[in-house]
This record gives C-alpha cells, sequence and structure tokens, in this order.
C-alpha cells in the first residue's frame, strides 16, 4: 500500500512538472520561431513586423514572441514596445541589456544573450535568454526563461 502511494506521488509530480513545462516556451521552439522570423522579414518586412506586434502567423505562442529594433535603435515589432527604445533598455538588475543585444547581432548568426526579466504576469525577475540575429537593418530576438 506504501508503495502504490509512492509511486503515485512520483507520477502526479512528473505531470505537474510536464503541465508546468508546457506553460512556458523552450529554447529549441523560441531558436524556431526566430528562424520563422527571420524568413518573415526577408520575405516581407513591413508585413513580418506588423504580423510579430500583434502576434500573428505563429508568432505569439505562450511566453515566446519575436521582437526587432531598427537603425535607429528603437522598438520596431514587439507587443507593447514599439517606438520605445530597444538600445537604452535596462533589465531589472540594471544591466544594458539593449546595447548587448544590438552588440551581440550579426547577419546570419544566431547568438545568446541572458538577462534578468520577470515572466509575463509576474514581478519577480528570472534569467531569461534571448536568441539575436540581424536580418537586414533589423535586429530581432526571441527569449525564453530559465
Amino acid at each position: 500500500m506504501l508503495r502504490q502511494l509512492a509511486i503515485g506521488s512520483a507520477f502526479a509530480v512528473l505531470a505537474a512538472g510536464s503541465a508546468w513545462a508546457g506553460e512556458y516556451g523552450t529554447p529549441a521552439e523560441a531558436k524556431a520561431m526566430l528562424q520563422k522570423a527571420v524568413a518573415a522579414v526577408n520575405a516581407d518586412k513591413a508585413q513580418a513586423l506588423a504580423m510579430f506586434s500583434k502576434g500573428e502567423g505563429g508568432f505569439k505562442d505562450r511566453d515566446l514572441y519575436p521582437y526587432c529594433g531598427g537603425p535607429d535603435g528603437n522598438f520596431t515589432a514587439h507587443p507593447s514596445l514599439v517606438g520605445k527604445s530597444l538600445k537604452d533598455l535596462k533589465d531589472k538588475a540594471g544591466k544594458p541589456l539593449g546595447v548587448e543585444v544590438y552588440a551581440a547581432a550579426k547577419d546570419g548568426v544566431i547568438v545568446e544573450v541572458s538577462y534578468m526579466w520577470p515572466r509575463p504576469g509576474q514581478t519577480d525577475p528570472v534569467n531569461k535568454v534571448v536568441y539575436v540575429t540581424k536580418v537586414g537593418d533589423q535586429v530581432c530576438a526571441v527569449g525564453y526563461y530559465k
């Protein structure tokens, strides 16, 4: 009887862990979304940036979404920050993440940048990793939470 209860508890913990894992995007899903975003920008930049901001065309999945900044350092695509400075953005620990994102972005290469940011709907910052690349005159990224 005790053994059955322990096994049942183990399954309950695994099931709860799986539900939690499904609530947030994974590193592989974030990278795949960025690759899809790059293809969309290359096909039609204006349409792609609009879709990213609206979360259309598969460009919003749980906590995953692409964002981009233009050559002036301002967001050109984001659910709520279009027109605001990406380059001047600092994380919750004061790290100049916008400067780092711009410095890391290279055409045809995807790199990682880490910073502290709260999950959507939360206030406590956690480690967020963004995959970053440059597409023409756009610096684009998709991030996931560790």
